[in-house]
């Protein structure tokens, strides 16, 4: 069972369910069940040069989940009030990041693939790409 079912908002890294034989490996993400919301929108990142960072927003009413699927990379996250990192470099562990969570990734591998889960299609008035702005909001 995976540590998020019951945790609709939980912030962090998330291990998940893997079923591992001699086939190799399996990590199952269902709608509902392993991330808690209804999954509208995914999306990967790769190809991310050295030393590039990525990110510096947060979002409205969006919520996501990320999962290293191959390679690593560290996600710095802020609520406005204490900022946290969190690596992901399994692909059987992600993190959950609720709306009004600050974001960035740092210390892309050169093999990442970082895959996201989203709960709305692409809208560009959910980001808050303005620092100031953010910390207004969390005030």
């Amino acid at each position: 069972m995976s540590h998020i079912a019951a945790a609709t908002d939980s912030i962090g890294l998330i291990q998940l369910q893997k079923r591992t034989g001699t086939a190799g490996s399996l990590v199952v993400l269902e709608s509902l069940k392993d991330v808690p919301f209804d999954i509208r929108r995914v999306y990967y990142v790769y190809g991310t040069p050295p030393g590039a960072s990525r990110g510096y927003h947060a979002h409205r009413a969006l919520r996501q989940f990320a999962v290293a699927v191959a390679g690593s990379v560290t996600m710095a996250m802020d609520d406005g009030h204490r900022r946290w990192h969190v690596p992901l470099d399994r692909p059987d562990r992600g993190a959950m990041i609720p709306p009004l969570i600050w974001h960035e990734m740092h210390d892309f591998s050169a093999d990442c693939v970082l895959l996201v889960l989203a709960s709305a299609e692409y809208d560009e008035q959910d980001y808050i790409r303005d620092r100031e702005e953010f910390e207004r909001l969390t005030r």
